[in-house]
């Protein structure tokens, strides 16, 4: 599936999710059968991965994801991340990806609001 349908499937799937709690409780409970379906496409993870949902919606909570820790030494890269490397890319922001990001983002903004709390 290429990015961009890749994103519109995450977006239908949480919108969906915070407006029906059946559909976010399938989701949570069988998270491929759910994406083929709404993505019309087969999700394919690798030998030995599984898929997890989690319901990170609670407002009064702030969530801190640990990802999994990358060998950058026996990391392979593809044509197109060696061609983002020579545009100044750096392998570690492929191997922690969006994720990572999002997460560096998100606790930033969790200490900027515990900040402003104590004031």
């Amino acid at each position: 599936m290429e990015f961009i349908k890749q994103q519109e499937v995450y977006s239908q799937i949480v919108q969906k999710a915070w407006e029906d709690s059946e559909f976010k409780r399938e989701l949570m409970n069988n998270p491929v059968a759910v994406m083929e379906r709404v993505g019309g496409e087969k999700v394919v993870l690798p030998e030995g991965k599984k898929l997890v949902v989690v319901d990170q919606s609670d407002e009064s909570t702030i969530y801190f994801n640990i990802p999994r820790q990358v060998d950058l030494d026996s990391l392979e890269l593809t044509e197109e991340q060696l061609e983002q490397v020579a545009g100044g890319i750096t392998p570690t922001f492929i191997a922690f990806g969006y994720g990572f990001v999002c997460g560096v983002g998100l606790f930033g903004a969790a200490a900027a609001g515990a900040a402003v709390m104590k004031s």
